[in-house]
């Protein structure tokens, strides 16, 4: 389905070494998502290119960061992006692919079973996992285009152990983003955010914001999912 040996290439220019092993695995990935795609929604791109740009290298750029590392939950994984593809790259990470909706999860373990791939599923929702036995447990958490950043600070930052960290993947607007979020990051116990700007091949921008948890979240929060979109965590 894809360029296996552009996929290498571009990978590097990104500063992550992928091996043939990697990408044959990722195809694989891939090749299943889409063909699935036919009968259970789990992707709107499908082109071959598409699928490099904005699955597979988006998602290879967050290996690229030290601060991925120990056990990761990817919440919202939708289809296994960016989770699964980090996985690969990475397997020495001990990873959790968290999503709300059971159908998915259920191609992704067929999936990941059937092409070796050693990842946990975790059906629910991040704000009610986050009130339970799975607070303040992760070394990384990490999130892909599922919701502005204030509450994603919510959703996320309170599974994440103190000294760890919480990445959101952003596009090129992010600054905005990041002003709204502040306050939340500071109440939820995360550190100022930094920045990195990545441009993928199409003059696709992106950009990586880590957030270092250094102190413990409040017990009050994460709220109820409603009240995490409806009225965000924003100085009064």
């Amino acid at each position: 389905m894809i360029n296996k040996q552009r996929l290498i290439e571009e990978a590097r220019g990104l500063g992550v070494d992928i091996t043939w092993d990697h990408v044959q695995k990722l195809d694989e990935y891939c090749e299943a998502v889409v063909g699935t795609n036919k009968h259970l929604n789990l992707t709107a791109i499908t082109d071959p290119r598409d699928v490099e740009i904005k699955h597979l290298l988006d998602c290879v750029e967050l290996c690229s960061l030290s601060e991925l590392s120990g056990s990761v939950a990817d919440v919202g994984t939708g289809a296994g992006f960016p989770g699964v593809v980090v996985k690969v790259v990475k397997p020495e990470l001990k990873m959790t692919l968290i999503d709300a909706t059971k159908k998915k999860l259920g191609f992704i373990e067929k999936t990941c079973l059937e092409l070796d791939i050693d990842a946990a599923v975790l059906h629910g929702r991040a704000e009610e996992l986050a009130r339970g036995q799975y607070r303040e447990i992760f070394d990384t958490v990490c999130a892909r285009a599922v919701a502005s950043l204030v509450c994603l600070a919510e959703y996320c930052l309170p599974l994440v152990k103190i000294g760890g960290h919480f990445i959101a993947m952003k596009g090129p607007e992010a600054e905005s983003e990041i002003a709204d979020a502040l306050y939340a990051i500071e109440v939820l116990g995360g550190a100022k955010p930094q920045i990195k700007k990545v441009s993928l091949p199409g003059e696709t921008e992106r950009t990586l914001i880590t957030i270092k948890k250094i102190s413990q979240t409040p017990p009050y929060y994460p709220r109820n999912g409603k009240n995490i979109t409806k009225i965000p965590l924003k100085k009064r």
